[in-house]
């Protein structure tokens, strides 16, 4: 008798492993893909983080993250013009993106609740935080081609190892110091005498965003008075040199250390800052695209009732919800690594 209830208790047990439907943690099999899709692109997302970290800091030199992002759009309507506002624009886009993330919140509950029109509401909100993002960051990469003139080969974010001072064009040592650690921004010859437009910089570098700047500086927006080269064709000059590509380099004097009196020229920065730069942070700005489109998708699959058929507590809002407040967290992480280090 024993022997056959063991039996019978172990054929239990076989139809039980096989009879399927069960959801494995109590989580269905779209959210529990959803959650393997994130894991595998943190992943991703933390390998390119580690390299830009090993890079930045196998470098004898970097850009200073509060010179390269100093300048918002306002700062070109006179708004900012003559103030330092490091990082104020890259915090608003994160403050976009973080309350994007609370309208999302706000959704996913509407939709426990099958309110299709909180869903839909407060889903048109996350979309709207999204598209501002995007536009946020296209003005800054618009800004840092086309103004500041960085591309994923050329850096002209540069920072100074030496303190000293610039040279006149006759070759004199100028009254322009700058100290260890300054940064300073090469432009093209073209982009002279717009320092204001250039986000407050001065043309050649003399506005360093932590020490001498510019003071010859038109109050009225008008033209950067500073150095002003002579020649426009590459080559080696007395106060400067122009590149082959048009880049001014302003010459100076080293005032300190074992090299006090030698000449040098503004160098380039690393290379593999503009390179990181715009594949991280496009590859992050793909995902918010990404996530925008789906969530007007799901919106209007929401506005037109198909959701609220299924009776599942709009599971599928739920799932985008996932994704977009991945895309939230990712980016703490590209500004705390970009924006801050």
């Amino acid at each position: 008798m024993a022997t056959e209830a063991a039996v019978h208790h172990d054929v239990e047990n076989d139809e039980d492993s096989w009879d399927g439907g069960k959801q494995p943690f109590k989580v269905s099999y779209g959210k529990l893909m959803m959650w393997y899709f994130l894991l595998s692109d943190a992943f991703t997302f933390s390998g390119f983080l580690i390299a830009y970290g090993a890079l930045r800091f196998s470098m004898p030199t970097w850009p200073v993250p509060d010179f390269v992002f100093k300048t918002a759009p306002f700062n070109n309507v006179g708004l900012g013009h003559g103030v330092d506002l490091p990082l104020i624009f890259v915090t608003f886009m994160s403050f976009l993106l973080i309350i994007s993330s609370v309208t999302m919140v706000r959704a996913v509950q509407e939709g426990h609740r099958e309110n299709k029109n909180g869903v839909v509401f407060w889903m048109l909100l996350t979309v709207f935080g999204g598209i501002g993002f995007l536009g946020c960051q296209a003005w800054e990469w618009t800004n840092l081609i086309g103004t500041e003139h960085m591309t994923v080969t050329t850096n002209p974010f540069g920072t100074h190892e030496y303190s000293g001072a610039y040279l006149n064009e006759d070759g004199s040592v100028s009254d322009e110091t700058f100290d260890a650690g300054d940064s300073y921004l090469l432009h093209k010859v073209a982009s002279h005498g717009h320092g204001d437009e250039h986000g407050g910089h001065d043309a050649h570098g003399a506005d360093d965003g932590h020490g001498a700047s510019d003071s010859h500086a038109d109050e009225d927006h008008g033209e950067s008075h500073g150095f002003v080269p002579s020649e426009t064709a590459a080559g080696d000059y007395a106060g400067y040199e122009i590149s082959e590509k048009g880049y001014i380099q302003r010459k100076f004097r080293i005032l300190d250390g074992d090299m006090a009196g030698q000449t040098e020229t503004q160098a380039f920065g690393p290379k593999a800052f503009g390179g990181l730069f715009f594949f991280i942070t496009g590859f992050h700005g793909f995902h918010v695209l990404s996530g925008v489109v789906f969530l007007i998708i799901i919106m209007l699959n929401s506005a037109s009732g198909l959701y609220e058929k299924r009776k599942n507590g709009y599971e599928m809002v739920e799932k985008i919800g996932l994704y977009w407040h991945f895309v939230d967290l990712v980016w703490v992480f590209v500004f705390l690594v970009f924006y801050l280090l």
